[in-house]
């Protein structure tokens, strides 16, 4: 079912197949701004759990009127969303960004949270942001070949200066770097096409305005943390494992960024057990 629920200055453009009875799982993508990239994990978690997924605001299905990117709106988003079905508690699964996205609600809002998987998290706001970002920089020099960095480095200042094209083209990039060298087992299809660069622009102008998360956060619920062991992020995982002492860490052998496609055999049991299926 796709619907578009309106969020104070959003319309959040929305898929929920109904599951009636079953526990909800709200799930957060990446980017920011890159809708999809989650379409297995909608597909395997729906056969037990009614799923939610809707585009995050300022892509190109959800559109914003007022322009604010400020995390505190973001956070709003997720209890509008759950609000709209009468969800009073759910879990919260977050990948990439959406696994910084995901910790800015549970710092927010602890009681709504029946569970949080934290899936290859970016590492935190501030400073942190930008060392997570430098990371993810080095990786996509490794992977790509000089033409095809140099291209991501054009493509970067283009999205800089405000062109959609600019951003979609070094995502794309970006995308298959994160692949690169592993085998896909289910390959993930992103909505490259709804990427909008004001909106990663100032997406990420509000992360790094934004107060450092917390040292730690003591979660009273079942909190799981993964990273494949050859991630695009590096020694800032420190921030997240330190933030939240008493989760389950698992780190996925032979898996980069994408652990359900690159080692399915190893990440699902991992999801199995924190969902308790």
């Amino acid at each position: 079912m796709e619907m578009l629920i309106p969020a104070s200055d959003a319309k959040l453009f929305t898929i929920a197949p109904p599951n009636p009875g079953k526990e909800t799982i709200i799930l957060l993508h990446g980017g920011p701004g890159v809708p999809d990239g989650l379409t297995f994990l909608r597909r395997y978690l729906g056969r037990d759990f009614h799923v939610v997924f809707f585009h995050q605001r300022g892509t190109l299905r959800s559109p914003v009127s007022a322009q604010d990117f400020a995390m505190e709106r973001y956070v709003a988003d997720i209890n509008r969303i759950a609000d709209h079905f009468g969800v009073e508690k759910f879990h919260l699964l977050g990948h990439s960004w959406g696994g910084l996205y995901a910790q800015l609600y549970a710092q927010r809002h602890p009681s709504r949270l029946l569970s949080l998987f934290l899936c290859s998290p970016a590492s935190g706001t501030g400073r942190q942001w930008a060392e997570t970002m430098l990371e993810v920089g080095r990786y996509n020099f490794r992977k790509s070949r000089l033409l095809e960095f140099m291209a991501m480095q054009v493509n970067t200042t283009l999205g800089l200066l405000g062109s959609n094209r600019g951003y979609r083209r070094f995502f794309r990039q970006a995308l298959a770097n994160f692949s690169r060298g592993f085998q896909e087992v289910h390959p993930e299809h992103f909505s490259v096409d709804c990427i909008r660069a004001r909106t990663i622009n100032r997406t990420v102008k509000s992360i790094l305005t934004h107060q450092t998360l917390p040292d730690v956060l003591h979660t009273p619920f079942n909190t799981t943390i993964t990273y494949g062991d050859k991630d695009i992020f590096g020694d800032s995982k420190r921030y997240v494992l330190r933030r939240f002492p008493e989760a389950s860490v698992q780190v996925i052998p032979g898996s980069g960024h994408i652990p359900w496609s690159h080692n399915p055999q190893a990440f699902l049991p991992v999801l199995d057990t924190h969902f308790a299926r």
